[in-house]
């Protein structure tokens, strides 16, 4: 009987857009394409994280569409950041379970980036919601999360589609979802989130290219006309990320049928 490849899940920075990663789960989970490992940043690692540890993604939906952006307001006398991000963290240990890397579900690598040192920091153990927390630090809005004597801030500064670690964790397969597909289109800017997040995002631009190209299949939910801070388009990121993997859904299955292991003489 030939080997099953074990399949890796990359799942991209991208705040608001990345509600569109709920779709795109959906959607692979109905047409039983097997996950074996998920690597996650920012957005990412928050749906990622949450799927590992066991969610329901109809509920996941449900809790993206009845989103309150005011639960995650806690204002902070800025001095690293506009928000505490306490209330993030205690909407993301309810999503984890308040699991450990060990207690989940799927193995998850999660991707955050040292400020000080300018490195990139993944996190493999320990404890998810940190993780998680750190991973969606937006530098500037949220505080910074200190880890093991790092200050840590969102994983998408240094690595927006973490596609090289699921490599080293014997991926044989990778699927990418990038929420971040270029458009010309103009988009509004009306508070300091949106005006933060679209300059990581013209930034991230030009890095992310070789992380797409280690990819097998890329699935780019087209959410360019939506802001990165605009929560209350979250059920159009979702149909859009349901539509986009079904999209990409026979080319996946043909990626799984053709993979032919490779032997060492």
């Amino acid at each position: 009987m030939p080997m099953r490849p074990k399949i890796g899940l990359a799942l991209g920075a991208g705040g608001a857009k990345g509600l569109a990663h709920i779709g795109v789960l959906q959607v692979l989970t109905n047409e039983n394409i097997p996950i074996d490992m998920i690597a996650g940043s920012s957005m990412g690692a928050i749906i990622g994280a949450a799927y590992a540890a066991g969610a329901d993604l109809q509920l996941m939906e449900k809790l993206a569409l009845n989103l309150n952006q005011a639960l995650f307001l806690d204002v902070n006398l800025p001095r690293l950041g506009l928000l505490k991000g306490d209330n993030a963290m205690a909407i993301i240990r309810l999503l984890t379970h308040n699991k450990k890397f060990s207690e989940l579900n799927i193995p998850l690598a999660i991707v955050a980036t040292d400020i000080e040192r300018g490195e990139k920091v993944i996190f493999r153990e320990g404890d998810v919601a940190s993780a998680v927390r750190a991973s969606m630090s937006v530098p500037g809005v949220f505080n910074p999360v200190c880890i093991n004597d790092r200050l840590l801030v969102d994983g998408a500064v240094t690595e927006r589609l973490p596609v090289g670690i699921l490599k080293e964790m014997g991926a044989d397969i990778i699927i990418g979802v990038d929420v971040k597909l270029w458009s010309p289109q103009k988009i509004e800017i009306n508070n300091i989130y949106a005006v933060i997040m679209q300059s990581i995002e013209i930034m991230e631009r030009e890095a992310c290219k070789p992380c797409l190209e280690l990819c097998d299949v890329i699935i780019n939910p087209d959410v360019s006309d939506i802001s990165t801070a605009d929560f209350s388009k979250a059920g159009e990121c979702i149909k859009r990320g349901r539509l986009a993997a079904e999209n990409k859904i026979e080319l996946i299955k043909r990626v799984i049928e053709g993979f032919a292991p490779k032997h060492n003489c």
